[in-house]
């Protein structure tokens, strides 16, 4: 009677397994590490244009041509009722961290004869003539570029240096970056 049955794998077999799997790995993880930040730029850009977006239905209908001075600005609904001009991913302070990117919002200040806005803000309070907006990354793993925009609404970028745009304009181009394409 034989009492060494053949079934099964050697210890051999299993480490050389394992070896492929590590080596599938190893070739995957940049690819996905990669896609990761592509998808963080991706959502940068488009909390830009949110912004963009919001801005530019603000001034038309509650600012009488003035734009908001912070996003949580745009996540306050009318007092005559009606929904807020932004969504509350974006519109719950004035600086916002979304997807690994610090997005924050610039401007100058309103002439003091504005009149009051559909939030019940008097004059120039909370308010703004032109604006600009920032999406920088938080980490060299999150982001390769920083993002831009204004009151023209052209979004900008520039490699991620660590450092934000050269120049905030409220209107037309930074002194940094180029136009997304």
């Amino acid at each position: 009677m034989n009492l060494r049955s053949n079934k099964g794998f050697t210890l051999i077999e299993l480490l050389i397994v394992v070896a492929i799997i590590g080596i599938i790995a190893a070739i995957a993880v940049p690819g996905l590490l990669r896609a990761r930040m592509a998808g963080n730029e991706a959502s940068a850009i488009g909390s830009l244009r949110a912004i963009n977006s919001s801005q530019q239905a603000f001034a038309s209908s509650c600012a009488n041509g003035m734009y908001a001075s912070e996003t949580n600005i745009l996540g306050l609904a009318p007092t005559t009722g009606g929904a807020a001009f932004i969504s509350p991913d974006l519109g719950t302070s004035a600086t916002t961290v979304k997807s690994g990117f610090t997005i924050d919002m610039g401007g100058t200040a309103a002439p003091a004869s504005t009149p009051i806005n559909c939030q019940g803000s008097s004059g120039a309070t909370n308010m703004v003539s032109g604006f600009y907006t920032t999406a920088t990354a938080n980490s060299s793993s999150t982001g390769a570029r920083s993002f831009f925009s204004n009151t023209a609404g052209t979004i900008y970028q520039k490699p991620e240096d660590g450092a934000v745009f050269a120049s905030t304009v409220e209107v037309g181009k930074p002194a940094t970056g180029t136009p997304i394409q």
